[in-house]
């Protein structure tokens, strides 16, 4: 029989393991907290969906459709399926399955792994996971501001204090189809700087051509015509709303006008926030609104507007302000001794978890020395010994392993089985 191959996870998808992964725990009840407080509630919609929700919404000329989506044919039944690169178009289709705006709008969330066949760096995996927050239904720039202003309050509550907002506008339709008409015409007189992907994306999606890295292209498209110069009198209405609300809030802000944002579904608001710290993947959350979204995938026209946080670089910057400390396995470790010993702490260990303390009783039968070094490394605040003496006795010795929280001297002392609940429960 030929010996099996080692094998190793994909390119770009990343396996977490603790204690690293008791950080994701924290931000995910962290986010949670945050969220509820706004009163969003949760969404979740399948990983795989129709290729078509999302050539449809996103937009065939962009590099997610292009390029970037795991897609294949379903044998089983011969339908093209794509795993998720984004939330939002997954949630307006289920938003529309379930007639979910039929009596009011709604807001929600929802958090969990995208796909992208990207090249994996820092903050940017092939599986990476998003915190992705929508408002259906609302239309006015005051809950453009509430998303804005709530995401500044998360920003304080994970001690970051070096992340800056970027805002712009998309106007609407006839407004970015003048300022398309003028842009092409710009393009096209400076084609001779314009690189392959430029030239072809000209015409089909002449705003993302200004997204371009391309050094050589800079200053072209610092002196292409200005979208937010095409603004009519409503959208910029719309646009003074927000920064009014902003200002009143306190949260400081530039106006970008090359920001367009990478998805077609966008109008009037975007926005990003932004930092230095992550190298050239500075974005850690960007938004805006898409209030044309929800009739193009079929629905009745509804407003919207949203946003997505990378989780992977936002755990990035907090580990870096907030090192994480080691995390502890359980509160208390039972050791033992004997056949008899093992039941009885097992026995205890049931009774610990029924008054919600977290405990680990210790497997199979090694001496003390070698139990009591594997509760040291467990974390554990206390150790709960049973052998023959402590049968006998009808009472537990029990060994601390790090301070109290009553600020007592650590000390070994021996506590009857019918005590051990409610010495314990008083001093962890």
């Amino acid at each position: 029989m030929s010996e099996f191959k080692k094998l190793a996870g994909l390119t770009g998808m990343k396996d977490t393991l603790p204690p690293e992964s008791s950080r994701w725990q924290q931000l995910e009840a962290l986010v949670q907290q945050w969220l509820a407080a706004y009163g969003y509630q949760n969404m979740r919609t399948p990983v795989l969906e129709h290729t078509r929700l999302f050539t449809r919404g996103i937009g065939e000329v962009t590099d997610i459709v292009e390029k970037e989506m795991y897609s294949f044919v379903d044998p089983l039944n011969n339908e093209r399926l794509t795993m998720r690169p984004e939330f939002t178009a997954g949630i307006v289709r289920s938003a529309i399955e379930h007639n979910f705006l039929y009596d009011r709008p709604r807001r929600i969330y929802a958090m969990g792994p995208v796909f992208r066949h990207e090249r994996p760096q820092r903050g940017r995996y092939r599986q990476f996971h998003q915190i992705d927050v929508e408002a259906l239904g609302f239309s006015g720039p005051d809950v453009d501001a509430e998303l804005i202003i709530m995401l500044a309050r998360l920003w304080r509550m994970l001690g970051l204090n070096d992340i800056r907002l970027e805002l712009n506008s998309l106007g609407q339709a006839t407004e970015r189809a003048a300022h398309r008409a003028a842009l092409i015409e710009h393009l096209e007189r400076h084609i001779d700087v314009l690189d392959e992907e430029a030239r072809r994306r000209m015409h089909s999606n002449p705003l993302r051509v200004l997204d371009t890295k391309n050094p050589v292209m800079q200053e072209m498209a610092n002196a292409a015509p200005r979208l937010f110069d095409f603004l009519g009198p409503e959208s910029r209405a719309h646009y003074a709303g927000l920064c009014a609300r902003l200002d009143d809030a306190g949260i400081s802000y530039t106006l970008n006008p090359r920001l367009v944002r990478g998805l077609d579904y966008y109008n009037l608001t975007v926005f990003e926030w932004v930092t230095d710290r992550l190298g050239a993947q500075g974005t850690v959350c960007g938004g805006g609104r898409y209030d044309g979204l929800i009739e193009l995938l079929g629905g009745k026209p509804a407003p919207a507007v949203g946003f997505a946080i990378g989780m992977e670089r936002l755990l990035d910057l907090w580990q870096q302000d907030a090192p994480q400390e080691a995390s502890a396995e359980c509160q208390v470790y039972m050791v033992h001794q004997g056949d008899a010993g093992q039941r009885q702490v097992v026995r205890l260990a049931e009774a610990l978890r029924d008054a919600g303390l977290q405990v680990l009783v210790h497997a199979g039968s090694t001496g003390f020395k070698s139990q009591f070094r594997r509760a040291d490394a467990s974390g554990a605040a206390v150790a709960i010994i049973v052998g023959e003496d402590e049968l006998s006795s009808g009472c537990a010795t029990v060994k601390w392993l790090r301070a109290r929280q009553d600020d007592t001297p650590t000390q070994q002392e021996s506590v009857a089985f019918a005590q051990l609940v409610d010495y314990l429960k008083q001093r962890i």
